[in-house]
């Protein structure tokens, strides 16, 4: 049975998707989800005119704005693995959700727009990765249309990124001159737009030389593209497993999303190379197998309304160590509760299954009636065990919110308790009369909130922006009303801790000049 189990969990391959806004990234994941049997069309993010929209945008804000703002969590299977990809919000405004699910991967995906190059986010998220010490894998997009040159791209992932990069594949002409990828891998040549599996792919020797005369010999392209091959086997980085489970070498793919070239390619030689379930660091400085018997996760994002007829509220569990079973029960190690998991999920996006088994490596969904909080680790074995915390960021704006509709107080209550759960906005409150302040990282969280709070919870709201503030924590003990000034205002977050909101960085620094004793903390 233990031999079964591990087995299963060898089988596992968890991954996020990141990249730059507008880089590829749902088109991508709809094109694993095809070549997975778990759909039967791939829709884009831009479907509207088409009507069809991306499988793992489910949100109506999503769809009509032709944007990712939440992470969703998919499943399939291929090629003897189970495979489960997290795609995340590529806007920056959405960072937090997407460190949060970093941290529940093994490893990611990098989407990078053959155009563009190294955008702004991705190189954030690329650090957080590095940070973790995660491999990642680069899928550069956008093939069949004009982009940059290849060694171009490839340079500058070395040098911006600071991580040695191996091409497995390598461009033969771009844009309306594609006319395929020579797969180094492989020792082969994919042709572009070539359905008939026998005509697609041309065998190459080990030297990646055409074992006999062939039409694609014409094109200066390929001339071009074996002359770059050959500059790579004597210059580049040499192909390093070791290195590239250590995150210190990317190995990097070409293809299009949209045009579903490249993507199968990428799919069957990443599970040969992505890791399985990894150990976790817990903060008591231990490191939990993911093949020990005994059940252990923790809770990285929580999601209300997934399920509009039904107003659910799912907590999402990455599996660390063990087996889920239907109707176990475990310990959570905040409360010190002891609570039955009867009713578990696993998704494809905005469809949902119930699950009576999982493992290490897996993300399943607990439907949840309020005892879970981000960060929360439940365990079978170990009752001291917590995982790493939550990274949470210090909100740069802030806005003011109040029901338009004095009547609907309680739909206003739930909807903002709710929401400020599932930790993508923060909540603050005035330090007596108790008005709700909404503090966030970007103006687009404030947009979802409000179109949410309209449309899932039937709440009319009102804000008012009070405009970039400074947020530091003190110790409960500090707080004090006449420390307060118009340039900071003293109010309680969500956890009724004192926290300081200064106008500006005069205002902080004149506080802490005049306040020396009074600590000052922040968040990420």
């Amino acid at each position: 049975m233990i031999d079964a189990i591990k087995k299963e969990i060898e089988s596992r391959k968890t991954f996020a998707i990141i990249s730059h806004p507008d880089a590829g990234k749902t088109t991508i994941t709809e094109q694993l989800l095809l070549f997975g049997g778990a759909i039967r069309s791939a829709g884009t993010v831009k479907g509207k005119k088409s009507g069809k929209f991306a499988t793992s945008d489910w949100m109506d804000i999503e769809k009509q704005r032709g944007i990712s703002v939440t992470s969703s969590v998919m499943q399939f299977d291929f090629d003897h693995y189970r495979i489960n990809i997290l795609d995340t919000p590529g806007h920056q405004d959405f960072s937090e959700d997407t460190y949060r699910t970093l941290m529940a991967v093994d490893s990611a995906v990098m989407v990078i727009d053959s155009a563009k190059g190294i955008e702004p986010q991705t190189m954030k998220l690329f650090k957080v990765c590095r940070m973790r010490g995660i491999p990642i894998f680069t899928f550069i997009n956008k093939l069949d249309r004009p982009g940059r040159d290849p060694m171009d791209l490839i340079s500058e992932l070395e040098e911006v990124l600071g991580i040695g990069a191996y091409p497995m594949n390598w461009p033969i002409g771009m844009g309306k001159e594609l006319i395929g990828n020579i797969d180094r891998y492989n020792h082969r040549i994919e042709q572009y737009r070539y359905e008939d599996e026998a005509d697609r792919f041309i065998p190459l020797n080990d030297k990646n030389e055409l074992l006999a005369p062939h039409a694609v010999q014409e094109s200066t392209y390929f001339d071009e593209a074996m002359e770059e091959i050959n500059l790579l086997d004597e210059a580049g980085n040499e192909f390093d497993e070791a290195a590239i489970s250590a995150g210190e070498l990317t190995p990097v793919f070409f293809g299009s999303a949209l045009a579903n070239f490249g993507v199968e390619n990428f799919l069957s030689t990443f599970v040969d190379f992505a890791p399985a379930p990894q150990p976790r660091q817990t903060e008591e400085g231990d490191l939990v197998d993911p093949t020990d018997s005994k059940f252990s996760g923790f809770i990285f994002k929580i999601q209300a309304n997934m399920n509009k007829a039904h107003r659910d509220r799912i907590a999402f569990v990455r599996i660390c160590s063990g087996a889920f079973e239907k109707g176990m029960n475990v310990h959570l190690a905040r409360t010190g509760k002891t609570i039955k998991l009867n009713n578990s999920t696993q998704f494809m996006a905005d469809s949902q299954e119930i699950v009576s088994h999982a493992v290490s490596g897996d993300i399943i969904g607990l439907y949840d009636t309020g005892n879970y909080q981000i960060g929360d680790t439940i365990t079978m074995g170990a009752k001291n065990l917590h995982y790493e915390k939550m990274p949470q960021f210090t909100p740069e704006l802030f806005m003011r919110v109040s029901a338009k509709n004095v009547m609907k107080q309680k739909h206003f209550h739930k909807g903002v308790e709710q929401l400020v759960q599932e930790g993508a906005i923060q909540l603050y409150k005035t330090w007596h009369a108790g008005d709700y302040m909404l503090g966030a990282v970007g103006q687009l969280q404030f947009e979802v909130f409000e179109h949410r709070m309209n449309n899932e919870y039937n709440s009319e709201i009102i804000m008012e922006p009070m405009g970039k503030k400074m947020a530091r924590w003190i110790k409960p003990e500090d707080a004090d009303e006449k420390l307060a000034t118009t340039r900071n205002m003293l109010v309680r977050d969500r956890y009724d801790q004192p926290v300081f909101l200064f106008e500006n960085e005069f205002a902080l620094r004149w506080f802490s000049d005049k306040n020396p004793d009074v600590e000052l903390f922040e968040l990420i």
